[in-house]
């Protein structure tokens, strides 16, 4: 696992942004996991200005989005697959049936998710994903106590996440879906190379578990450190509780300029 701490989101936004960049010149059919929720957003801000200005196409891409919300209507704004639309497809050149994401309207939930499996798997697998990290160390919705061999299935959302992610339903957690559907913990490291984004001090205990803790389902996203190719970017604040943070800046800044994440 790699550690990059960096200033700001902006800085990581552009170190993520050239991972995918090199990517999609080297394969421009290549397979993106795309994440929701505050932590890419500065990566969508940055790939779609290097669209705009010809840097970067996903016009031969494909992406896969890590989970859903069950039971929110097709119009509403915080259904995941409106926001991937709004913060990223509608702003970069990507087909819009190139994008598909696990259908939390389905009539047979299970099958809808084990459809979502067979997908990804005739796309070839994703070759970047994209991930964010919640309080309790949750990556896409594999809440604590997730079975670390996990594919992509029905879960129950934790109270501590339907209230953090009550500031996207007006502050209402009663507004915020009681289950999900989302890609399980051996889905996710399925991809060839999981790129995991962290700010803020609130995720400062979550990151240090990440990344010096022991792996467990307690902390979901600890299961990354068996992965063969895993960048964690960080700000300071979220960086401020691993003991190691200077070897990391030391490992990052002595790095080969050609070999990048």
């Amino acid at each position: 696992m790699e550690v990059v701490i960096q200033p700001s989101a902006e800085a990581i936004a552009v170190l993520v942004a050239d991972a995918i960049e090199r990517l999609l010149a080297a394969k421009p059919d290549a397979v993106l996991g795309l994440a929701t929720g505050s932590s890419p957003l500065a990566v969508y801000d940055e790939l779609a200005r290097r669209c705009a200005a010809g840097r970067v196409s996903f016009a031969r891409a494909r992406a896969f989005m890590l989970d859903e919300y069950v039971g929110l209507p097709a119009d509403h704004p915080e259904r995941y697959r409106n926001v991937i639309d709004r913060e990223f497809a509608s702003r970069v050149d990507i087909p819009p049936d190139a994008v598909q994401g696990p259908d939390g309207n389905a009539e047979d939930l299970p099958a809808a998710c084990a459809a979502y499996e067979a997908a990804i798997a005739d796309a070839g697998g994703v070759d970047l994903q994209l991930l964010g990290i919640g309080t309790d160390g949750h990556i896409a919705f594999n809440e604590p106590g997730s079975s670390l061999a996990s594919r992509t299935r029905l879960k129950t959302l934790t109270a501590q996440t339907r209230a953090d992610n009550a500031r996207f339903f007006g502050g209402d957690v009663g507004l915020v879906p009681r289950h999900c559907l989302t890609q399980g913990l051996a889905t996710i490291m399925s991809a060839r190379h999981l790129v995991l984004v962290a700010t803020g001090r609130a995720k400062a205990e979550a990151v240090h578990q990440l990344v010096e803790g022991t792996v467990s389902a307690r902390w979901p996203a600890t299961i990354m450190q068996h992965h063969p190719h895993a960048t964690v970017l960080l700000d300071d604040a979220a960086a401020s509780g691993l003991q190691l943070a200077e070897y990391y800046r030391d490992a990052f800044a002595g790095k080969p300029a050609w070999q990048g994440l």
